[in-house]
């Protein structure tokens, strides 16, 4: 039996940030996500915008993923892009305790531009494939994840993929997907 697809009707979108230093691969899980495969090239993104039909908790809804910029340069663009999201995926890489050490500030930022105590955010532990050159160990992510009042998830977007499809699973799933249905008469 096959699944039926998408329905046609107009559905409720759901805007997801994907915030991080450069370099921690923002990207990588982005297109992971969307079209399946692992990008080498590391080509210093400005800001992409990705867009997919999909089921979180059996309600049908667009996906709507900006994949933003992490370099310094771009960061006036943030505030920006922070009043859209209706979640975001806090990205750092394990290989890079720096990245791990600024998302406070885009935590922060983030609460500051939406005027909230708390908002729908995941902190996804990134490359955690590269063993060998891990610097910041699962225990402090989990601790860091805790006092930020947010779930913690490690990923890999290198193949096989690990938690890609999970971690943006799990940052749309606190989201409210379907607007209540006016009555019909």
């Amino acid at each position: 039996m096959t699944r039926p697809g998408p329905p046609n009707e107009n559905l409720p979108t759901i805007k997801l940030v994907v915030v991080g230093d450069g370099g921690v691969g923002k990207s990588a899980i982005t297109i992971q996500f969307f079209q399946k495969l692992f990008v080498t090239d590391y080509d210093p993104t400005i800001e992409d915008s990705y867009i997919q039909h999909t089921e979180v908790d059996g309600q049908w809804c667009i996906l709507d993923v900006l994949d933003t910029a992490g370099q310094e340069e771009f960061s006036a663009m943030r505030e920006q892009y922070m009043r859209k999201g209706d979640g975001f995926l806090l990205v750092y890489s394990v290989t890079d305790k720096q990245s791990y050490e600024n998302i406070r500030h885009f935590h922060t930022q983030i609460l500051r531009v939406k005027d909230r105590d708390t908002y729908p955010m995941l902190l996804a532990a990134n490359k955690v494939d590269l063993v060998h050159v891990r610097a910041v160990s699962e225990e402090a992510g989990r601790e860091l994840a805790r006092q930020l009042g947010a779930p913690y998830i490690e990923t890999s977007a290198k193949e096989p993929p690990l938690n890609i499809d999970a971690a943006f699973h799990e940052v749309s799933v606190p989201l409210p997907v379907l607007p209540p249905l006016p009555p019909t008469r």
